[in-house]
């Protein structure tokens, strides 16, 4: 069977899963269609920050989970920095504010990508547990980041008005 390459659509449009993840994105990045899903989100829990997770599984067979997105109160730009320092591609700028990486698994197991993103003390992770093989997957949870990371966070998570001193930029040799 031929791999559908089509990239990811770069406007988030419906339907949606758990309300605002694309059907569109998680079906060409996961291969599954009509999928199994499970969870929600509550944008206006944690003080305005949001939480809640949306897992997607395969119908056929050991209904295996195929992705899984979180939304949690708790995000530190720490844990960021040391996941680039690492090795992991930094995300680019999707909203003010964010800091953020993304990866595909180096063994290559499952077609495994990951992606984080942080803003304020809000966190939003993207764990593509089973990809399409033949798809380029990092860019898969990066483009599925950039569609969903705008409905997620809150205007509770925006940086403060307050003048910081500017953000460490990773160096990339």
């Amino acid at each position: 069977m031929a791999v559908d390459r089509t990239p990811l659509p770069a406007v988030a449009a419906p339907p949606y899963l758990c309300d605002h993840i694309p059907l569109k994105a998680v079906e060409l990045m996961t291969g599954v269609r009509n999928p199994l899903v499970r969870g929600s989100f509550d944008l206006t829990s944690a003080g305005g920050l949001g939480d809640g997770s949306c897992a997607i599984y395969q119908r056929e067979g050991e209904q295996l989970k195929v992705l899984l997105i979180n939304l949690s109160p708790g995000g530190y730009p720490g844990p960021v920095e040391e996941q680039i320092e690492g090795g992991a591609t930094p995300l680019p700028e999707i909203l003010p504010g964010v800091t953020g990486y993304y990866f595909k698994r180096v063994s290559g197991e499952n077609n495994a990508a990951f992606s984080t993103l942080v803003r304020g003390k809000a966190e939003i992770n993207i764990l593509l547990e089973i990809g399409v093989e033949g798809r380029d997957n990092a860019a898969d949870v990066l483009a599925l980041m950039k569609l969903i990371a705008p409905k997620l966070l809150t205007d509770a998570s925006a940086p403060s008005a307050t003048p910081k001193s500017p953000s460490s930029t990773p160096k990339k040799d």
